[in-house]
């Protein structure tokens, strides 16, 4: 049994750095697209295409989810790590979703959103040059639980949605993630936080809780987490690897010590984590080569 305490603060819960409400204007992308429209609110997303792509190749493609507590936050969070695996041969999303402080959503919404993210990147992906059986879904802190989501909860997709084209994505690349939202059955949890409430996020916080719907057949998965996270305990993942792995799925998690939140988005832990998640890739045969970035740690 684990006991674990999850303390969300009711503003906090980043692992992004700041942004303001007015979302990516600043990123300059290959391209950007409408891959939803809801009232009149459009969500883009950001294209970061490699070089030298020959005709009809279809590459693998990686759709980054930004953080910020479900409330806040831009998808230039991970414009970097899109630029660098663009450089190595993917294509490479930043994606933007609904919002508390912009568009007043509950974290059903942003769920619903990744969900239509991934799937409109599957439906597009012959005219994006993607092979839509290489779509790798990642993100930080809140962004991670929705990469996570895209995998495993498929209860608030839009209704007018084509279903016949999946939202799960091929691969997950994790850092901070918060994936167990409520009490685990064989575990002792502890959650607490404003965000953890049916208020906040939409539904019950076990609907909306990754680590509660993982069934067999799971993307391979990879886990970024610093051990001295004091917001999204490293223990909920050491758990969520457990339950990945008892239902026979490949999840590897990597601790770092004396890392807090969000300790991914500098250097030297930005290169450290982009190198293993470059080689995690390349273990499924993504891409090809060693990694072009040096550890500076």
């Amino acid at each position: 049994m684990t006991k674990v305490l999850i303390f969300l603060a009711a503003v906090g819960f980043c692992g992004c750095g700041r942004f303001n409400s007015a979302g990516a204007t600043a990123i300059e992308a290959t391209s950007s697209e409408v891959y939803k429209t809801v009232g009149k609110d459009k969500l883009n997303l950001y294209i970061f295409a490699p070089d030298k792509v020959k005709a009809d190749e279809l590459r693998p493609a990686i759709v980054f989810f930004f953080g910020g507590g479900w409330s806040t936050g831009s998808p230039k969070q991970f414009e970097t790590q899109a630029r660098y695996f663009a450089s190595r041969g993917m294509v490479a999303i930043t994606v933007d979703y609904r919002v508390r402080t912009r568009h007043n959503a509950k974290v059903t919404d942003c769920v619903a959103d990744a969900r239509s993210a991934v799937r409109w990147v599957r439906a597009n992906s012959k005219r994006l040059g993607i092979d839509p059986d290489r779509i790798a879904a990642s993100g930080g802190s809140a962004g991670g639980h929705l990469a996570a989501s895209t995998a495993f909860i498929d209860e608030f997709d839009e209704v007018s949605e084509d279903k016949k084209v999946s939202a799960e994505p091929n691969a997950l690349i994790l850092f901070n993630p918060a994936l167990i939202l409520a009490p685990l059955p064989g575990h002792s949890l502890v959650v607490s936080g404003a965000q953890l409430k049916p208020e906040f996020l939409g539904a019950e916080a076990s609907r909306l809780s990754p680590g509660h719907h993982v069934q067999s057949g799971g993307p391979p998965t990879i886990i970024f987490h610093g051990r001295a996270d004091a917001t999204v305990p490293y223990q909920a993942s050491e758990i969520f690897t457990d339950v990945m792995k008892s239902k026979g799925n490949s999840c590897t998690l990597y601790g770092y010590a004396d890392q807090g939140h969000g300790f991914f988005n500098q250097d030297p832990w930005r290169s450290r984590t982009l190198i293993e998640a470059d080689e995690f890739l390349g273990s499924l045969g993504w891409i090809e080569g060693k990694p072009t970035l040096k550890d500076g740690g």
